[in-house]
């Protein structure tokens, strides 16, 4: 699985995951997942760039009731954005299990096959 940014534990999540996969499910897997998934590294500049457009890292993990707020109040007046700059691996690592997630699903309903 050739990933960028993949850490070591998002690589044992995503073996455990597809065990009993097939090649071609793999492949197709592989396909939707890297799609979808947020770099880690890029959580970095998109939680520097929440300073400038409040709830941008939020809204794109997929909690748009967050992003709303923090738009809403300047990013919880700072406190919050500078709290996601910090916590950026593990916003990436929720997103991206919820993705395997959804990813799986729709290659074992053979959608990709």
């Amino acid at each position: 699985m050739s990933l960028p940014g993949i850490s070591p534990q998002e690589f044992s999540y995503l073996q455990s995951a597809t065990t009993g996969f097939s090649e071609q499910q793999l492949r197709a897997f592989l396909m939707v997942y890297s799609g979808k998934r947020r770099n880690p590294d890029d959580m970095i500049l998109y939680c520097i760039l929440g300073f400038f457009v409040f709830g941008l890292s939020r809204f794109l993990v997929g909690q748009i009731g967050m992003g709303i707020l923090y738009f809403c109040t300047a990013g919880l007046c700072f406190i919050g954005t500078i709290i996601d700059l910090i916590n950026h691996k593990s916003l990436a690592y929720e997103y991206n299990q919820k993705m395997v997630f959804e990813s799986m699903q729709l290659v074992r309903m053979g959608n990709l096959q």
